[in-house]
């Protein structure tokens, strides 16, 4: 039965077109369960009819007859979403017979439904002739071959969904394709498909005599593929920091002797063709990568793909494609890169979009820094098909809508329009506190990463640092920062935010975060190694890290150290003496050393019950709202499958978070937080009536919340919580929430609901 699945899987892989795919289903299972009739039925959306798409076994003339979801048996299945398993069909009490199909003729019925994402696609049906009931392991491997289709046939779908046909096209408005985001805004215009011409998985094997020339050739093509990516971070440096150059850098690094480049060396040396050892090196380094658990590393894969075909491209003598476009165009790839947005005019593009990916790749981060709307992970998009399409992207949902309605166009526009105004509006709130109508003020705080990150959030009025991503150094260099380069870098921070506080984070590596220089491979890494565990596992580069805070703070005075990932107070205790050491070494060194406040973050559910405990020890605490909330709901917010599922305010998210200001307020323990939510008007107005002390945000999102802050009344906003708190379903809040900004005043900041 496995090897079955797998031929089946395989070569309905092979095939895009929706007829194709699903008759070749229909075929390879009648054939190998040695049944006479498999039948395919798919729900259209428009009308809410099951229809006969592809049957082996019944009468061809009837492709394409119909029932309701609720009529006949087929229809059972479809609607109780479970397999139906009979030995006679006709006394079924749900049986509805369909003329001309020829099905009388066969009594034994299993159907199973054709779920994806919740949705029922279809149902897949097998009947015979003698009156039996099909076997528990018959019933299991069609359940199974179900759910391996089921993401096939949707993509064939929606490739289908996606045809030139004029008519096919007005039944097709407002398709939506689903990914992540990876930069925030909104983006209206024509698709550019940008498509790489090199093929490394169709280089054939080839051995050559003359190995010099064909070195010579390799390396021809490498010093024409550094000097490209060495343009193209030119062509982008007005735009980008210092810290976002830099991972032209790390292009550049994959490419030197002791890397990729002199592990092709070798195998041309040895005989083989350099397009044939290009491609043999990249594939198996691209393969290990994608084999991985890790986000961050999953993501390397990416960019060692787009080197070697730049390198292929050049010994094919292709070159690099050129990429014209249009004022206002929305580029899609299969695999955004850093060194194709250097090669095209960013001033001209209004969004992105990448078939693979999250918002972890190189090219997500550079597009959050130029402020362009990036989806990420779009899988199920077929892109190839696209080229000049209208789209309405959502780059704040991850939502990619094709061939949009008037009625959608309007709203999107409107929000687009509503968007520019109020940051052309917001710029005059910079130098004006966050102070409700009725005096309560609330400090707005920044997360940052990068250097352009603390300009941007200087420019629209910050009032500190709430959380700095030491990792962010980290993860763009090859080797760890010296300590030196380390104390440059938070220099920066401090000294353009000071007198004005600044929270650093220590190194947070593990989860969706890893350095390639330091992998690390676990099966649940969310779970695993990450945070405080392992810099407590390291002390060497915990110190160093401390160490270089601690000089770059003499001069300001302004640092607080926050410590990430934190599950019991002996890691608390642990940091304190490892951060007490360093102040001990720095000032036998003779530098004037203050100790600076310390924090823990609040991202898991055991830190959440140990608040008071903690607050008992530090200076400050602070949650992360959105690792904290991915625990609690145990949702990954970066997998498009189950992304849906993560909300901000879910009851128990609510919840969690008053739990912690109440018990810090037990020790009189300031207590601010960093997460989206705080970045939501709605979001904003809810912690500030909890009781949060700071609020810390990107810096986009901080004018918008100043805004809401100074059109609201504290006892209103008060009001709202209780109200919100006393719910239980995460709807039902959304919409009390709706109904509460509109009662004061605030529609708009009211979100659109998708």
């Amino acid at each position: 039965m496995l090897k079955l699945l797998r031929k089946i899987v395989t070569e309905v892989r092979a095939e895009s077109d929706l007829e194709k795919v699903l008759k070749l289903i229909v075929s390879r299972i009648q054939e190998g369960m040695q049944t006479q009739v498999c039948s395919i039925y798919l729900k259209d959306s428009t009308n809410q009819r099951l229809i006969l798409r592809a049957s082996q076994g019944l009468h061809q003339k009837s492709i394409g007859s119909s029932l309701s979801q609720h009529e006949g048996v087929v229809g059972l299945v479809a609607n109780r979403a479970e397999p139906v398993n009979t030995d006679d069909i006709e006394h079924h009490p749900s049986y509805c017979f369909i003329p001309g199909t020829g099905e009388e003729r066969y009594h034994s019925f299993l159907g199973v439904p054709i779920i994806y994402r919740r949705d029922v696609l279809g149902v897949l049906v097998i009947q015979q002739y003698d009156g039996r009931r099909y076997k528990e392991t018959e019933e299991s491997f069609l359940v199974t071959v179900s759910a391996q289709l089921a993401g096939i046939i949707i993509h064939a779908e929606a490739s289908a969904s996606v045809s030139p046909s004029k008519k096919q096209q007005k039944s097709q408005v407002d398709r939506c394709f689903i990914g992540v985001s990876g930069a925030p805004g909104i983006a209206i215009g024509k698709i550019v498909v940008v498509s790489q011409s090199a093929d490394l998985d169709s280089v054939a094997e080839s051995e050559v005599e003359d190995v010099g020339s064909e070195v010579f050739s390799f390396e021809a093509a490498l010093e024409h593929v550094r000097s490209d990516i060495r343009v193209a971070s030119a062509r982008l440096a007005e735009k980008l920091g210092e810290e976002e150059r830099a991972l032209f850098d790390v292009y550049l690094r994959m490419l030197e002797d002791n890397s990729l480049a002199g592990e092709i060396v070798k195998r041309i040396m040895a005989g083989s063709g350099a397009q044939w050892a290009l491609s043999s090196v990249i594939l198996e380094h691209t393969r290990q990568f994608d084999m991985m658990d890790d986000p961050y590393l999953k993501e390397r894969a990416s960019d060692i793909r787009d080197l070697g075909r730049r390198i292929l491209n050049y010994l094919q003598e292709d070159g690099p494609q050129s990429i014209d476009i249009e004022e206002g165009s929305i580029l899609v790839a299969e695999e955004l890169s850093p060194a194709m947005l250097g090669e095209i005019s960013t001033d001209k593009l209004s969004g992105l979009v990448s078939v693979k990916g999250s918002g972890n790749s190189h090219a997500a981060i550079l597009a959050r820094s130029m402020g362009i709307p990036t989806i990420m992970g779009a899988l199920d998009l077929p892109y190839k098909k696209l080229s000049g399409r209208s789209v309405v992207l959502d780059g704040h949902s991850g939502r990619l809508y094709l061939n949009p309605s008037q009625e959608l166009l309007d709203i999107y526009q409107a929000q687009l329009d509503e968007e520019r105004e109020e940051e052309a509006e917001l710029d005059g709130l910079k130098l004006l506190p966050a102070k409700t109508l009725d005096g309560v003020t609330m400090p707005l705080w920044v997360n940052t990463g990068l250097m352009a990150d603390v300009q941007r959030a200087l420019d629209k009025g910050a009032e500190g640092i709430g959380l700095y991503r030491t990792e962010i150094p980290f993860m763009i260099r090859n080797v760890f920062p010296s300590e030196q380069e380390q104390t440059d870098i938070y220099l920066k921070q401090l000294e353009a935010f000071a007198p004005m506080p600044v929270t650093m984070r220590t190194l947070d590596i593990g989860g969706d975060k890893s350095l390639s220089y330091f992998p690390i491979e676990e099966e649940n890494p969310f779970l695993g190694w990450r945070g405080v565990r392992v810099t407590l596992d390291h002390p060497e580069i915990f110190l160093v890290q401390i160490r270089a805070m601690l000089r770059a703070n003499e001069a300001f005075g302004n640092l607080r150290i926050m410590l990430p990932m934190v599950t019991s107070i002996n890691e608390v205790t642990e940091s304190v003496a490892l951060i007490d050491q360093a102040i001990l070494e720095l000032t036998e060194e003779g530098l004037n050393i203050v100790r600076p406040p310390l924090g823990v973050m609040i991202e898991v559910p055991a830190a959440l019950y140990l608040t008071r405990v903690f607050a008992h020890q530090v200076d400050f605490i602070s949650v992360g709202s959105n690792d904290l909330t991915q625990y609690l709901l145990a949702v990954d917010r970066n997998n498009p499958r189950v992304a849906s599922l993560y909300s901000n305010f879910h009851p128990a998210v609510l919840q969690a978070l008053k739990y912690i200001v109440k018990e810090a307020q037990k020790e009189n323990v300031p207590v601010s937080i960093c997460g989206e939510l705080a970045a939501d008007p709605a979001g904003a107005l809810l912690l500030m009536a909890m009781g949060y002390n700071f609020l810390s945000m990107n810096a986009n999102n901080l004018p918008k919340i100043k805004s809401v802050i100074r059109q609201s009344n504290f006892e209103q906003v008060t009001l709202m919580l209780k109200k919100v708190l006393r719910l239980n379903d995460g709807e039902l809040i959304k919409q009390e929430i709706d109904r509460s900004l509109a009662q004061m005043g605030l529609t708009g900041f009211i979100k659109p609901r998708n």
